[in-house]
C-alpha cells in the first residue's frame, strides 16, 4: 500500500501532532550519560567495573562538550536561533545543559571520592596523598621526578613579555602563583606531561596486586620550586580546558580533500574554549585570570574536587584483579564456521550452502569477518576485494589482508572514511599506506561520509564470477568488536551482490541514480524505505492483519521517523524501541504514544548494533545495517541495511527483542516525561534477567564452540 492509501485511515499529520512531542536531543544524550553513572554508582556491580564507568562517562563527556556544546556556541555566536525540535532555543538549551552537566560532573566526582575511593582502598588499591608516603617513598619519588618528569616539563611565565600561552584541549594545567625577590607576585603556568601516567604507581607495588598511586601532578607540586629558583612558590591549582574540536571542511571548495582535512587537523587545536575544569580551591584571584584570558563565560566554569580528569581511571580500571572483573564470557566461534582440527574451513564454500549472521563480541570477529576477508586475500581465485573502512585499529589485520591482496595482484578498492570524527589523522594514515601498497583508496563522495560497513569479494569459480559479501552494523576494527555488540552478515546471495556492486560504484565513481532490491541505501533510501514500511504496518493493522513495528538503534531523533512512530501508535500498532543512547521520542503519552515502549540497556558490552522488525501482515522484514535514526545519518551519511531472509536469522533478531523489551530484563525504561527509570529488581525483588549474560549463554549453548 501505498503512503498517501495509508494516510487515508484519517491519521494526524506532522502540523496536527502536540508542539512537545520530542525531547531535547541534547538533554537527552545528557540522560544517557547519567545512566553510564549510574552503573558506576551500582554497588552490585564488580569494583573495577565501576571504575571503568567513571573513566566511560568522562571521556564520553569531554567529546559532548568538543562536538555538541561547541557546535550550540557556534550557531548562538552565528545568530541562528532557530529552535530545535523541542522547541527549545539554543541559548535555552545551552542553559538546561549547563545546569545538567553541573550536576553531574560533581555528582561524577562525588562518587569517586565517597564511594569509589574508599571501596578501592578496602581492596588494597589506594589514591595515596604526599604526606601519606613514607620518607623512603618521598626518596623514590624524588628520584622518579628528576629522571622522568622534571625534563619535559616546560614552565611558562605570564607577564609583559610573554603573554598568556595557549592552553591545549584537555590538558592537565597548574596554575603556579609565585613571588619575585622584590616581592611581586607573578603567575605561570605548567602542563602535566600527558605522556606520562596520570596516576603513578608508588615504588614497592609496581607489580603488587595491591597497588598505590599518586596523582602525577601532586608530584609535580611537590617540586616546582626546582622549576622557578629564586622565586618563592605561593600556591599552586589544577585547571582544564575543553576547546571546540569539531571539523568545518568545506568540501565542496576544496581542490584536495586529504590536504583540506589535515589542515583543519591543525586549526581544530586551537578552537575556542568551551569549558573549564577547576579545582575546588582555587584561589578566586586565579580564576579570575584564567575566566579573563581563555575568554570563558563563567556559566562555563566547572568547580570539582581534586583530582580533575578522571579519564585517567582507565589504567586503574585495567589492574589484573579478577575477582573485582566480571568473569570472562567464553567468546564462541559460529557453529557454521567451525571445522575439525585436522582440516582447513573454506568460507565461501560455507556462503555456496547458506547464509552466516555473526553476532559480536559473543562470537568471535578473528574467526568470522576477519577470517573472511584474510581467505580472500590469500585465494588465487579471488580477483577483486572492495571494502568500506570508517574506523580500525592501529595494528589492523583488515589493512594487512588489502595490503596482502594488492601485493598478490587483486584489484583491491578501499574507501577510507578520512572524517571518522577524532580518527581523521589515524584514517589519514592507513589511506597512505593502503596506496603505497597498490590499493586504490577513495574518499566517497563530496559532502557526504561513508558510514555503511561493507566487503565485496569477486571470485572466479569456473565460467562465472561468484560474490560473496559482507554487510555489518558495526566497524572493521578487531579490537573494539571484543566489547561493541553488533551483528553481521556473510552472504553470497546473488541480490545483495548486484545491491553492493552498484554501491560501490556509486562510492568510487558516478552512479547517483543506482536501485537497489536488497539494500536501503542513504541518503534518502533509508527513511523513506523506514517510512514506508511502517505505514505498511498501519494499513496492515487497520485490515486485521499482524502489525509490530522493532526498532533496535544507538540513537532515535530523527523528527520524520518519530512523527511516522507516532501515527503508527494511534493507529494502535505495538511498537517496541530498544535504544542506547538518545531518544527524543515521549512514550506512553495518551492518545499519541500510548503502545509505544522505550528500553535502554547498558552493560559490560556497548550496545552498537541497529536492527529493524516489521510483522508485515504475517510475512515479516527484518533489516541490519549502519543507520541511526538521526539527521547526519540519514541525510549526510551513506548508510546500508540488509534484508535478512535465512528464517533462523529473522528469528535470532526476534528472540533479541523479546528478551530486552521483555518486563523480565533487566533495564532502563523512558516515561512520557522525558525520565529513564531503572529497573533491576521484579515487584517481589527478585533479580531481573541481564540481557548480556543470557544472550552469552543462549548462544554459547546453542550456536558455537569456545
Amino acid at each position: 500500500m501505498s503512503s498517501d492509501e495509508t494516510m487515508a485511515i484519517d491519521l494526524p499529520d506532522h502540523g496536527d501532532m502536540p508542539l512537545d512531542r520530542f525531547l531535547d536531543r541534547e538533554l537527552s544524550w545528557l540522560a544517557f550519560n547519567q545512566r553510564v553513572l549510574e552503573l558506576a554508582e551500582d554497588k552490585d556491580m564488580f569494583l573495577l567495573e565501576r571504575v571503568n564507568f567513571l573513566a566511560i562517562f568522562a571521556s564520553n563527556l569531554d567529546e559532548f562538550f568538543m562536538v555538541r556544546v561547541a557546535g550550540l556556541k557556534r550557531r548562538i555566536a552565528a545568530g541562528l536561533g532557530v529552535a530545535s525540535a523541542s522547541g527549545l532555543e539554543p541559548g535555552e538549551v545551552l542553559k538546561q545543559i549547563s545546569e545538567e552537566a553541573h550536576r553531574l560532573q560533581l555528582r561524577h566526582a562525588t562518587i569517586f571520592r565517597e564511594d569509589i575511593e574508599p571501596a578501592l582502598r578496602e581492596k588494597g588499591i589506594r589514591l595515596e596523598t604526599w604526606d601519606g608516603l613514607s620518607e623512603a617513598e618521598q626518596t623514590e619519588l624524588s628520584d622518579y621526578f628528576e629522571n622522568q618528569i622534571f625534563p619535559v616539563l616546560t614552565p611558562l611565565a605570564v607577564d609583559p613579555a610573554h603573554p598568556f600561552p595557549y592552553i591545549s584541549g584537555l590538558s592537565l594545567n597548574m596554575a603556579v602563583m609565585l613571588r619575585n625577590p622584590e616581592g611581586k607576585d607573578q603567575f605561570a603556568r605548567l602542563k602535566v606531561p600527558p605522556l606520562l601516567p596520570r596516576f603513578v604507581r608508588i615504588q614497592g607495588s609496581a607489580t603488587s596486586t595491591s597497588p598505590r598511586y599518586l596523582p602525577l601532578e601532586e608530584i609535580i607540586g611537590q617540586f616546582l620550586a626546582q622549576l622557578f629558583p629564586g622565586m618563592q612558590v605561593l600556591q599552586h591549582h589544577t585547571f582544564r580546558v575543553t576547546r571546540n574540536e569539531d571539523l568545518e571542511v568545506d568540501e565542496d571548495e576544496s581542490e584536495n580533500l586529504l590536504e583540506s582535512l589535515e589542515k583543519e587537523l591543525l586549526r581544530r587545536r586551537f578552537g575556542p574554549p568551551v569549558r573549564l575544569e577547576v579545582a575546588n580551591n582555587i584561589n578566586p584571584q586565579v580564576l579570575e585570570l584564567l575566566v579573563r584570558e581563555l575568554d570563558i563565560e563563567k556559566d562555563d566554569v566547572y568547580h570539582l574536587p581534586a583530582p580533575l580528569d578522571l579519564t585517567g581511571l582507565f589504567e586503574i580500571a585495567s589492574l589484573k584483579r579478577s575477582e573485582l572483573h566480571f568473569a570472562p564470557h567464553p567468546v564462541v566461534t559460529n557453529r557454521y564456521l567451525t571445522h575439525a582440527e585436522d582440516e582447513t574451513l573454506s568460507i565461501f564454500k560455507v556462503l555456496r550452502e547458506r547464509e552466516v549472521l555473526v553476532h559480536h563480541p559473543y562470537e568471535r570477529f578473528s574467526t568470522s569477518t576477519q577470517a573472511f576477508l584474510a581467505q580472500a586475500a590469500a585465494d588465487p581465485k579471488v580477483l577483486a576485494i572492495k571494502q568500506t573502512l570508517y574506523r580500525t585499529s592501529g595494528d589492523s589485520p583488515i589493512v594487512d589482508a588489502l595490503i596482502a591482496a594488492a601485493e598478490a595482484g587483486k584489484q583491491v578498492l578501499a574507501l577510507v572514511e578520512i572524517k571518522a570524527r577524532f580518527d581523521e589523522q589515524n584514517n589519514i594514515t592507513w589511506a597512505r599506506k593502503l596506496e603505497q601498497a597498490g590499493v586504490h583508496v577513495v574518499y566517497g563522495i563530496v559532502g557526504l561520509k561513508t558510514h555503511c560497513k561493507l566487503s565485496l569479494v569477486i571470485r572466479q569459480e569456473g565460467t562465472k564470477l561468484r560474490r560473496y559479501c559482507h554487510i555489518g552494523t558495526g566497524n572493521y576494527n578487531p579490537k573494539t568488536a571484543r566489547f561493541y555488540e553488533d551483528f553481521g552478515l556473510l552472504t553470497s546471495r546473488e541480490s545483495v551482490g548486484e545491491d553492493l556492486t552498484k554501491l560501490f560504484n556509486m562510492l568510487s565513481g558516478y552512479a547517483p541514480d543506482a536501485a537497489f532490491s536488497s539494500l536501503l541505501v542513504s541518503p534518502n533510501g533509508v527513511r523513506d524505505g523506514l517510512v514506508e514500511r511502517i505505514d505498511a504496518e498501519i494499513a496492515h493493522h487497520a485490515a486485521g492483519k499482524p502489525a509490530r513495528i522493532r526498532i533496535k538503534v544507538n540513537s532515535l531523533v530523527d523528527e520524520q521517523i518519530i512523527d511516522a512512530l507516532y501515527r503508527a501508535s494511534i493507529a494502535g500498532v505495538p511498537v517496541d524501541i530498544f535504544v542506547r543512547g538518545m531518544c527524543s521520542l515521549r512514550p506512553g503519552v495518551p492518545g499519541l504514544s500510548d503502545t509505544i515502549t522505550v528500553r535502554s540497556v547498558l552493560g559490560r558490552y556497548l550496545e552498537h548494533s541497529r536492527a529493524f522488525a516489521f510483522a508485515n501482515g504475517g510475512d515479516p522484514r527484518y533489516y541490519i545495517g549502519s543507520a541511526d535514526m538521526m539527521h547526519r545519518n540519514l541525510d549526510r551519511r551513506v548508510e546500508a541495511l540488509v534484508q535478512l531472509v535465512q528464517p533462523d536469522h529473522m528469528q535470532e533478531i526476534e528472540s533479541l527483542f523479546d528478551l530486552a523489551m521483555s518486563d523480565e530484563a533487566s533495564a532502563w525504561r523512558l516515561g512520557s516525561d522525558g525520565i529513564w527509570i531503572r529497573h533491576k529488581l521484579s515487584a517481589d525483588g527478585k533479580k531481573l534477567v541481564d540481557v548480556q549474560e543470557e544472550l552469552m549463554r543462549r548462544i554459547g549453548a546453542k550456536r558455537g564452540r569456545s
